[in-house]
């Protein structure tokens, strides 16, 4: 296998060369690292690279392989990437403000330490928009971050890094986070899978919940069984969490494997207020359903909640966590100093009210949803933007954008549903567009185990942006 096929290996199948000792850590480490040094300086995927540390950890573990490999942990020796607002220890965390690019984390996030519990090694922080705030991720100080697929264009936001990483071999799966799209929109971007997991599936330990609960972490993989796999791990109850779920029963990536019945299959391509998704994303819906009709499911077409009165709460939940960090709004981007300056300005009813606005709707989503096994929606209205396209907008125009861009993606943070972003195809720029998939609340399973059918039926994974397969990259 040359270096190429070896990078974009499945993680499954990575830890399984490692635990058969046909190939080591450290190894892989080095493959990942050659890549980067190759590719980041065009791509910006990374802003901080962890070569020193990863290579120290894949020395120690390539010796432990030498033992017993029966007793080592699902992902040992497998290479990861951590989202740069997710704190691991010992390292910068940015959170994309170049100001507080060498302040250095005292502790691993919670999902850090199960991370490295699985046996992944680290192989740095991978960009995020400023704050997380956008759909894009082009924060000042930093190179913007491009889409491998076409590097005129964004590979999306706030997870843009971590997509932009793993679209282009830069990192075999990767972990992401999602407080309105920031996991779905950069597998929307990028050609990948990305799951938000369901309130409660996954601890923001050691804080509390962000965005009150709308926020949450996740996985990116290029296959529906790395994301499962990796889901599996992330997921988990660490003590005094706000909001916990069972684990499952069979586990996320056993549940791929599990036999489905006749689903009830509902779906929408118009938003309102909002309109209708641009033809290719309608387009995308239409073709998927129909794929799922073929599997005997039955697919019915809905007309989706107003999400009118769902715009103004959401956005005030949004722009109040800027508050949060506690930083001085000269050190952020021009629309983040502008949501700022909004935020200072609402008192405390006025956010006690957004919350409840918010819970209100998200009942009515729930119920909804409730008749239906999956519900299929474009995961953005239109295609990927170039990078820069909105620069030059003022903040109230950026953020009318947003709002219209991400609009299939907010309502499920609300609700706190399951949501999985799959990849279906390419617009005429050669960039990749997909759908999501939205269960009733906690059915990740089901979800998993449709998108597996789905990708069984129209395989992705060979799909190789053509920057990551240059010969020079070829050992």
């Amino acid at each position: 296998m040359n270096s190429i096929d070896l990078a974009f290996t499945p993680a499954l199948d990575q830890a399984q060369l490692i635990r058969s000792k046909q190939i080591s850590p450290l190894e892989l480490i080095e493959l990942y690292l050659n890549r980067i040094e190759c590719l980041n300086p065009t791509l910006g995927s990374y802003y901080r690279i962890m070569a020193e540390s990863a290579i120290a950890d894949a020395k120690v573990k390539t010796e432990q392989l030498m033992g017993d490999a029966s007793a080592l942990p699902p992902f040992f020796g497998v290479p990861i990437s951590i989202k740069d607002l997710n704190p691991v220890a010992g390292e910068p965390c940015s959170y994309g403000v170049k100001a507080a690019q060498k302040r250095i984390a005292e502790e691993d996030d919670g999902i850090v330490i199960k991370i490295k519990q699985a046996g992944f090694i680290i192989l740095g922080k991978t960009a995020t928009s400023q704050m997380g705030s956008f759909p894009y991720t082009e924060p000042p100080g930093f190179p913007p971050t491009r889409n491998p697929w076409n590097l005129d264009y964004t590979p999306g936001g706030s997870s843009g890094g971590a997509a932009s990483a793993l679209a282009a071999g830069l990192c075999p799966v990767a972990q992401g986070s999602d407080g309105g799209g920031s996991i779905r929109g950069p597998a929307f971007c990028c050609g990948l899978v990305g799951i938000k997991p369901a309130r409660g599936r996954v601890s923001h330990a050691p804080a509390g919940a962000r965005l009150g609960g709308m926020a949450t972490n996740g996985p990116l993989g290029r296959t529906v069984a790395d994301a499962a796999a990796l889901l599996d791990v992330m997921a988990g109850y660490i003590s005094g969490d706000p909001y916990w779920l069972p684990d499952p029963d069979p586990s996320f990536l056993d549940s791929i494997h599990q036999p489905l019945g006749q689903l009830k299959i509902a779906f929408a391509t118009k938003l309102s207020p909002l309109g209708e998704a641009t033809p290719l994303c309608k387009q995308a819906v239409i073709d998927t359903v129909t794929l799922l009709a073929e599997m005997n499911h039955a697919v019915d077409e809905v007309v989706f909640p107003n999400l009118e009165e769902l715009i103004e709460p959401f956005t005030i939940l949004w722009q109040c966590a800027l508050t949060e960090a506690n930083l001085p709004g000269f050190v952020l981007e021009k629309v983040n100093r502008w949501l700022l300056g909004r935020a200072r300005r609402v008192d405390n009813g006025a956010y006690q009210r957004a919350v409840g606005q918010t819970q209100l709707i998200a009942r009515k989503l729930v119920a909804f949803c409730e008749p239906y096994d999956v519900l299929v929606l474009p995961t953005y209205m239109h295609p990927s933007i170039r990078v820069g396209e909105w620069a030059k907008l003022r903040p109230a125009k950026t953020l009318e954008k947003i709002i219209h861009w991400i609009a299939p993606c907010p309502p499920f943070n609300a609700s706190g549903q399951p949501a999985i972003s799959i990849p279906t195809g390419f617009d005429p720029n050669g960039v990749p567009i997909g759908v999501q998939l939205v269960g009733r609340p906690a059915s990740e399973t089901l979800l998993l185990a449709l998108a597996a059918r789905i990708e069984e039926a129209r395989p992705w994974r060979q799909k190789r942006p053509e920057i990551a397969t240059t010969p020079s990259l070829t050992n």
